[in-house]
């Protein structure tokens, strides 16, 4: 069969023959993959930096880690897997599979539900999301975070405040339900007073964070305490596009009541994890359809891979590979 593969750690994948995946246990079904998105984990893997690959010796590789298909008896599917998906076929295990639901393109379908892990589990499980809770999406110009906007709407929010540092694309928010802007190209001590102005008038609930770095040391210290009772603010961090460290100082902790965790792979019980099959990527899938949620794609066949995997993807859109 065809497929993209990476035949040493770090190089470009190429379009080539591949062994057709074999059924090894009662838990695998084989999927005819017609479309896979790719997302900067499968790139993180492929070049062996993502902290999933760091014990794996390295072989010829097929690249993708979910992807959308038929099943032998003609059902449309999402499926999750590590064996790779950008290929004629995949292997998937029940458990991490998903129904696509009349109305949907194959192409929305591949591409929602990253975007969806990456929002959903830590607005869900780690800041236990509740309607009326105002939201803070840090970084919200990229796929993920416009889709988190989203699906804060979807789980009953009352107010969302953005930033981000694309003036036009921080603007377009406003349209998928932002009721806040704030630019991250103020000044340090301008975005600190507007943050803090928003969190007076309406104390901030949650902030779901996409870059971490410098943005996250200001909105903390916007956060502050001054000894009195202080808001409970529960920071989730997804992303660290800004840097992978910040300075923190202890007396926020000691006076603020900012409660922070991380959501991605590793972090989430088994549970939450087949939830997310059972429960969270269906009902995105049914609001996808109802136009509650969503998600521009770019296009490209399988066999251009070599020419798309490092060129830019226009913001706010995910590639998507058709085979």
């Amino acid at each position: 069969m065809k497929a993209a593969i990476v035949f040493e750690k770090g190089s470009i994948p190429q379009y080539a023959d591949f062994p057709e995946p074999e059924i090894t246990n009662e838990n695998e079904v084989l999927v005819t993959v017609k479309a896979a998105s790719i997302k900067n984990l499968d790139k993180a893997r492929a070049s062996g930096k993502h902290y999933s690959t760091e014990s794996e010796v390295h072989k010829p590789t097929i690249v993708g880690s979910d992807g959308v298909g038929y099943l032998e008896n003609g059902s449309k599917v999402y499926f999750f897997s590590k064996k790779g998906t950008v290929a004629e076929k995949a292997v998937a295990n029940p458990n991490m599979m998903v129904a696509i639901p009349e109305g949907l393109d194959f192409s929305i379908a591949a591409a929602l539900p990253n975007a969806v892990m990456g929002s959903a589990m830590a607005l869900k499980f780690k800041a236990g999301i509740q309607p009326g809770n105002v939201v803070l999406v840090n970084g919200a110009t990229g796929i993920t975070g416009r889709i988190a906007v989203q699906i804060a709407k979807v789980y009953g929010a009352k107010k969302i405040i953005v930033t981000g540092r694309n003036e036009e694309s921080l603007q377009a928010l406003r349209e998928l339900g932002a009721d806040e802007v704030v630019s991250l190209q103020l000044s340090d001590e301008d975005f600190k007073t507007r943050i803090k102005e928003i969190h007076n008038e309406s104390p901030i609930d949650i902030v779901i964070d996409y870059i971490w770095g410098h943005s996250v040391e200001m909105i903390l210290s916007a956060f502050k305490g001054d000894g009195t009772f202080s808001h409970t603010t529960k920071l989730v961090t997804i992303g660290g596009m800004s840097g992978d460290t910040i300075q923190l100082s202890s007396q926020i902790l000691r006076a603020t009541d900012i409660r922070i965790s991380g959501s991605g792979l590793g972090s989430w019980t088994k549970e939450e994890s087949a939830l997310l099959f059972s429960e969270i990527i269906p009902e995105m899938f049914k609001a996808a359809v109802e136009g509650k949620i969503k998600i521009e794609t770019e296009e490209v066949d399988i066999k251009n891979i070599e020419t798309v995997w490092n060129a830019e993807i226009q913001t706010g859109k995910r590639l998507v590979v058709r085979i």
